[in-house]
């Protein structure tokens, strides 16, 4: 369900329609208002236009009731106000026929007078309001085809505002200006919106890191390679499930974590971890999918080199020679370097350390291999040459310098300090199972 709210009205309904208008202000903001150059004048005479988004139809003179009935057609319109004068409805300007017909054909709700146009409101108001930041490069479908099923799930029980990724625009910035609208809302609001995020680990990791600490409850709808942030959480791959996942309504309070300043939700690492993730290309995860990562590792596994890591926790510091360190915040069992403690707890306050001190090739493959036995049976390993350990804060300097992976993405900081930040994410995910 789309988030435009069309207010029309016959010459003599115009100002009815605007005194109506004013006693629902605070509910209307939520909106995009679509309607003529007289009500859209008559509304920013009266009303804090930082508060309304307008959209003018042309005169309906030259057609501006043919654009709305086009839009109407097209699903871009939740609802039509339509304040109509009973003794011309045959021959007024707007056209009633035309949009009456347009209404009838999509199944769009339409009122006709302050009494019926309330309870359209009301009933509109009612809905959840999605922000659907949606990557349309990520993974392998047809993200038309995706699109489509998620508003086809979604709908009508949430309006759907649908954003889309673009290359010249960073997500972080599209998720926060939509943050703010949603938090400038708040009073009106009651808590019905929330941000749903589709698309890859990366899409996810942006939009989820700008959401950090709003309370605003996340959604997540993976079409990634890995979409190591949902099967860590239990939330489906399956597209049709995610959605009903969200319309479920169960919410799991995790923690999320920050990398220096940069917000981390996933993972980091350094050493192994990094150069694995740099060397998995997107031209190789479009051919290979996950195993993309596989063989990443196997060429990583082999060019690995140690370098020494002196870590200070709670005061104390050590220094180790290593040749990979891995940081979780949240992790499933496929990220093998992340699992030494056998599992990665998303909402205990802390973040999952494990060091690898492996100094042959022989010895990291019985490492890593000892690492994804942890993670099958949920134990911790017990080899002499993997270190793991729960904290909340962690420093971390490497000489020399290394490359450093966030969530997927590779940057360059050294030293790093990573921070846990306890229940910071509300997240729509399935109820644990017994």
């Amino acid at each position: 369900m789309p988030r435009t709210l069309a207010l029309l009205a016959h010459p003599n309904q115009v100002d009815p329609l605007l005194d109506w208008l004013s006693k629902h202000q605070g509910v209307l903001t939520h909106f995009q208002i679509m309607t003529p150059l007289d009500i859209a004048q008559g509304i920013e005479q009266g009303w804090d236009l930082n508060s309304i988004e307008l959209v003018t139809l042309k005169d309906p003179v030259q057609g501006g009731d043919i654009e709305l009935a086009a839009h109407i057609l097209a699903d871009n319109v939740a609802g039509v106000i339509f304040f109509t004068d009973p003794g011309a409805i045959a021959t007024a300007f707007p056209s009633f026929t035309l949009v009456l017909r347009a209404c009838q054909i999509q199944g769009t709700p339409i009122a006709l007078n302050d009494i019926s146009a309330t309870l359209l409101l009301r009933g509109i108001a009612e809905s959840r309001i999605a922000y659907l930041i949606f990557n349309p490069v990520a993974g392998q479908g047809n993200p038309n085809a995706d699109l489509a099923l998620i508003k086809e799930v979604l709908e009508p029980q949430i309006m759907v505002n649908v954003t889309m990724t673009k290359p010249e625009l960073d997500p972080v910035d599209q998720a926060r200006e939509i943050i703010d609208h949603i938090l400038s809302k708040d009073e009106h609001d009651m808590g019905r919106s929330l941000i749903i995020a589709s698309g890859g680990d990366g899409t996810v990791s942006a939009v989820a890191g700008a959401t950090i600490g709003t309370g605003i409850p996340l959604g997540v709808i993976p079409r990634g390679t890995a979409n190591a942030f949902s099967v860590g959480l239990g939330i489906p791959t399956n597209l049709r499930a995610a959605c009903e996942t969200i319309l479920a309504g169960n919410t799991h309070v995790v923690d999320a974590a920050r990398c220096n300043d940069t917000p981390m939700i996933l993972l980091a690492g350094v050493g192994f971890e990094a150069g694995m993730v740099d060397g998995a290309s997107r031209q190789l995860k479009n051919e290979l999918g996950n195993l993309a990562y596989v063989l990443s590792g196997v060429r990583q596994l082999a060019a690995a080199e140690t370098f020494t890591a002196t870590l200070e926790i709670e005061g104390e510091v050590s220094t180790v020679t290593t040749n990979a360190i891995t940081v979780a915040n949240v992790a499933p069992p496929t990220s093998v370097l992340a699992q030494g403690l056998g599992e990665v707890i998303p909402d205990d306050g802390l973040l999952e350390v494990t060091i690898a001190t492996s100094t042959t090739r022989l010895q990291g493959i019985n490492a890593l291999a000892s690492l994804m036995a942890a993670a099958a049976w949920g134990n911790p390993t017990q080899r002499d040459d993997i270190t793991c350990l729960r904290t909340n804060r962690l420093k971390l300097t490497t000489d020399p310098p290394q490359k450093l992976v966030v969530d997927g993405e590779i940057v360059e900081a050294n030293p790093v300090l990573f921070e846990c930040l306890p229940q910071a994410l509300t997240v729509f995910a399935p109820l644990a199972t017994v």
